[in-house]
């Protein structure tokens, strides 16, 4: 009789701790970081600045990005155990709002469940989603996003969900202080900044902490001025032999048609902020010479790879024109996502960005993509120069 009751009091003991191992294994799955990707599809979020102060980029980005999803699709998809499966394009504009691109990355992230979100294109949008990303578990690819701070937290380690396709601030100030030096000659130099944002201080920083020669002023412009005729004319006096003036096209193209019609003649330098057929349009096609600037991709120097060639002539097609550099990050930022899931057979968000964390050697539009520690992309950089508003030279630095 004690027997059977020993017996008995074993085996419901048994059973009660099966069902709590069972049932500990399945709270653990339910509350795990990340979206699980199931389906035939797989849903790519897009935060992107399609109106606003910054649209004109995110609308050229927004090109790249559907560029790039079609070509997928029309090859069956991204391959995942043995099987293609389709991408699924979720578009959300942020308005170039900071609080919009907070928002919207939570909504893709936590109701749409995408795997992976390619962009914002600004470094002040990408920052305030990040919060809503790490915490949903969920990568981000920044087309843009150029800050050197932007994928480090503030005791400086790496953002795990944060990524981008385009050089930082720094490599980009570093590189065109060299250039001005080695390749223009130039001893004197002022600078002309944007500081609307980090973008234009960032990058003059990072010149000037570069530059081997002597800067003789640093002036600063904002977002939507019109009239620079006293700074350059202050130039003027001071004899630079350049200007370096990192900014967006907006207000850069205004600035070199009123420096050369005030006479001021010498190379104008900047970044890829200056990488838009809309520049020269705004200067004047013969004002737009002896400009130059650094930038991640160059339909001239690129002509010789087959990735940017097919890409460059789907992009013509598409859109009728040649292909802007914001585009062509946008198309690479998709294929390292693409690279990602490949490469650990998973479109589960925080496999994705393991993938990420991973790249070596992808095979982009501007350049074999190869992400560091601090998930910068390693690649090659160019030097653009403008003559009568059209590119007639690339450099590229190493």
């Amino acid at each position: 009789m004690k027997k059977n009751i020993v017996k008995k009091f074993m085996y419901i003991a048994s059973i009660t701790a099966t069902t709590v191992i069972f049932a500990a294994c399945s709270t653990a799955k339910t509350t795990s970081k990340g979206n699980q990707a199931t389906g035939s599809i797989i849903k790519i979020g897009e935060n992107m600045e399609l109106s606003g102060a910054a649209g004109g980029y995110g609308q050229q980005q927004k090109q790249g990005i559907q560029i790039a999803v079609d070509e997928i699709n029309r090859q069956g998809g991204i391959n995942v155990d043995g099987k293609k499966k389709k991408i699924k394009l979720i578009v959300k504009d942020n308005k170039t709002s900071n609080n919009t691109s907070a928002s919207v990355a939570a909504q893709l992230a936590n109701n749409d469940k995408v795997s992976a979100i390619v962009g914002p294109a600004t470094t002040n949008a990408g920052t305030a989603q990040i919060p809503n990303i790490t915490k949903a578990g969920v990568p981000s690819v920044s087309p843009s996003a150029t800050d050197p701070s932007y994928t480090l937290m503030k005791n400086g380690k790496t953002q795990k969900y944060v990524f981008r396709a385009c050089f930082q601030n720094n490599f980009q100030g570093n590189t065109a202080a060299k250039f001005v030096s080695n390749n223009l000659k130039a001893k004197r130099v002022a600078i002309f900044a944007d500081n609307s944002s980090d973008y234009g201080t960032g990058l003059a920083k990072a010149f000037k902490k570069s530059f081997s020669g002597k800067v003789v002023d640093t002036q600063y412009f904002s977002e939507g001025d019109k009239d620079f005729n006293a700074v350059l004319t202050s130039f003027k006096s001071k004899k630079v032999d350049a200007i370096y003036v990192p900014g967006y096209y907006t207000e850069i193209g205004t600035i070199i048609k009123q420096a050369r019609e005030a006479g001021i003649k010498v190379p104008i330098i900047g970044s890829d902020g200056m990488a838009d057929p809309k520049l020269a349009k705004i200067a004047g096609n013969n004002n737009a010479s002896k400009i130059y600037y650094t930038t991640p991709f160059s339909a001239k120097a690129a002509s010789t790879s087959a990735t940017a060639k097919g890409f460059m002539k789907e992009y013509k097609a598409k859109y009728g024109s040649e292909a802007p550099t914001f585009s062509a990050l946008a198309y690479d930022s998709v294929y390292m996502i693409k690279a990602a899931i490949e490469k650990e057979n998973s479109a589960d968000s925080e496999k994705v960005a393991e993938g990420l964390a991973k790249l070596k050697d992808v095979k982009g539009v501007a350049g074999n993509i190869t992400v560091d520690s601090k998930h910068d992309p390693e690649k090659p950089i160019v030097v653009e120069q403008l003559t009568n508003g059209k590119v007639s030279k690339t450099t590229e630095i190493k």
